[in-house]
């Protein structure tokens, strides 16, 4: 049975390739979980188009992410802590506090975009990079304050 893989699939090819493979393997496995097609007319055009969509989400999420992260740059947020003897925070700084900050300020960023190297151990002023796309950083400046 001829198919055209959607995906990239290990063992067999590239997405846009057109191969023979057991008709068992294609109907069962290949087909149902969505790595190919069945090799017609109709689901080549239907590929195209599905690249085509995929471009299009892609540079509009690309649009958006470059949108919000204009936005950030322009953003400081404050985070008070509880802090010791010789101005020694009590825990640390996550990403998490991070995004909970951003939160209140009314900006929705899942914490695992917020790039640390490691927590924050210390007051201070910090320049935090956020990865909002693939192509797309924002660098957001965190004020770590004692309460």
């Amino acid at each position: 049975m001829e198919i055209l893989l959607r995906k990239e699939y290990k063992g067999l090819g590239e997405a846009g390739t057109v191969l023979k493979v057991k008709d068992g393997f294609a109907r069962n496995f290949l087909i149902p979980q969505g790595i190919a097609y069945l090799a017609s007319d109709n689901n080549k055009k239907r590929y195209e188009n599905d690249l085509k969509q995929k471009g299009w989400r892609k540079e509009r999420d690309k649009q958006k992410a470059e949108e919000l992260a204009k936005v950030l740059e322009n953003i400081s947020c404050t985070i008070s802590v509880q802090v010791g003897e010789e101005d020694k925070l009590f825990g640390s700084v996550t990403s998490q506090n991070i995004a909970d900050a951003l939160k209140e300020q009314g900006h929705e960023i899942d914490k695992r975009k917020i790039l640390l190297e490691e927590p924050i151990k210390s007051l201070g002023i910090y320049s935090v990079t956020i990865k909002l796309h693939q192509d797309v950083d924002a660098a957001v400046k965190v004020w770590v304050v004692k309460e």
